[in-house]
């Protein structure tokens, strides 16, 4: 059941960064969305990574799950800045603050 909880906030933040970066591609000023798409490829990257590594009994779990609760925190954070007047990004902040979340629980 561990697991389980852990790999569903995974996906959902990989899917939520994934659409965030695409949908911030589709702005008028993309440049001003610049740190926000890259800290969405960098979250969905890790997310996706810590998916496959839990998988492999890896015995340094732990820290691979602190350099994940980072880029998520840093990636919600990013995305709070746009939250307001973007959903895609009030959506994806919300999806790495809860993946953080589930990496903390999962280590304890």
């Amino acid at each position: 059941m561990k697991n389980e909880n852990l790999i569903h906030a995974l996906g959902k933040c990989i899917n939520a960064c994934n659409y965030c970066a695409d949908a911030c591609l589709d702005e008028d000023d993309v440049k001003m969305m610049v740190n926000c798409i890259r800290t969405d490829r960098v979250c969905a990257e890790m997310c996706s990574t810590v998916t496959q590594v839990l998988s492999m009994n890896y015995p340094n779990m732990k820290d691979l799950l602190l350099v994940c609760i980072r880029i998520c925190e840093e990636c919600a954070t990013e995305c709070e800045k746009h939250a307001h007047h973007m959903d895609h990004c009030a959506e994806c902040a919300k999806a790495c603050r809860e993946c953080a979340e589930a990496c903390k629980t999962y280590m304890n």
